[in-house]
């Protein structure tokens, strides 16, 4: 059927109350969580404060980086990305039996899904750093700490990604493998892995880069890792040893960000 003209330029029609009314609702949002912040305004001395801050971050330590006698900027740092590394080798090693368990095409029953899928968001609702806090109290401060806690965190959301990677994969190469007589384990391995490993090694290579910047958080509280020295730097106020700290974590974070990135690309 043919159009006119004016019905053919028309523009529909913009609901413009139910707009309104959206910004009403995330104005007063905003309002109600910042009227809950309590403001007692600035300290007279806010502006020294800030002003040595800058100057130190400004003029960073660099004797610190390498001190032959004891902790410096290299071993935390190096420390901070062997927790990570042992935090999500642990988290990758144990959160795929629970992605096939919380996969829905693995499984014709829909209780033993969801048991999978409960159990993963179960773990994620604790934060690494209340792990963390209960590690401490059952080992002891230190780096071993950190690693458990992240290893055990990272194993929820982990899971989560590798059974959406499992729910996704095809199911020509399964049939096939079972038409000509393959058991379970030549079906896990020849149809299975090959589809989801590149996946997998991906999820891995994001979740490390997140459990790098964790482990720096972790060392605050005493989990070990370049945390650790900037907690005693910033409460001793020495800012020049905080801005080559923080230099160091940012160096660091970048170079691993950017071979992550790489190595994705290249996987997928």
């Amino acid at each position: 059927m043919n159009q006119t003209w004016s019905e053919r330029v028309a523009k529909p029609r913009t609901n413009w109350p139910l707009r309104l009314l959206l910004i009403v609702a995330i104005a007063a949002l905003y309002i109600w969580a910042f009227s809950g912040i309590p403001f007692q305004g600035l300290k007279e001395t806010a502006v020294q404060i800030v002003q040595s801050i800058m100057a130190g971050i400004l003029s960073p330590d660099w004797d610190y980086v390498y001190l032959p006698e004891g902790e410096d900027l290299l071993r935390g740092l190096l420390d901070t990305a062997a927790i990570a590394i042992l935090g999500t080798a642990i988290s990758t090693l144990l959160c795929i039996p629970f992605a096939f368990w919380a996969a829905s095409r693995k499984h014709k029953s829909g209780a033993i899904t969801g048991t999978g899928k409960f159990l993963l968001s179960f773990i994620r609702t604790f934060p690494e750093i209340v792990m963390a806090i209960l590690f401490i109290k059952a080992v002891g401060p230190g780096a071993f700490a950190g690693v458990l806690a992240l290893g055990l965190h990272s194993i929820g959301m982990q899971g989560k990604l590798f059974s959406e990677e499992i729910e996704n994969i095809d199911q020509g190469p399964l049939d096939s493998l079972l038409a000509s007589g393959a058991n379970r384990l030549q079906i896990w391995w020849y149809a299975i892995m090959p589809q989801v490993l590149p996946g997998f090694l991906s999820y891995t290579l994001y979740r490390f880069e997140i459990n790098v910047r964790s482990a720096t958080i972790l060392g605050v509280i005493g989990a070990g890792g370049i945390g650790t020295p900037l907690i005693f730097a910033l409460s001793t106020r020495n800012w020049d040893r905080v801005g080559i700290i923080l230099l160091g974590i940012i160096v660091m974070v970048t170079m691993i960000d950017l071979l992550s990135g790489y190595l994705r690309k290249k996987i997928v």
